[in-house]
């Protein structure tokens, strides 16, 4: 409930500014790497749930 209501207070310009400030601490290099990693882990995540191995 707490994070629908987060995510409706914010606008585009709070989300740029978020964007800007995820840009300047981890690099642009760096960004599709931490994305790759973030999808694996989801992807063995749901893996996990569904009893796959």
């Amino acid at each position: 409930m707490i994070s629908t209501t987060l995510l409706a207070a914010l606008g585009t310009p709070e989300i740029l500014v978020i964007l800007v400030v995820i840009m300047l601490l981890f690099g642009g290099k760096k960004i599709p790497e931490l994305m790759k990693g973030l999808g694996q882990g989801i992807k063995e995540f749901k893996d996990g749930q569904n009893g796959k191995e």
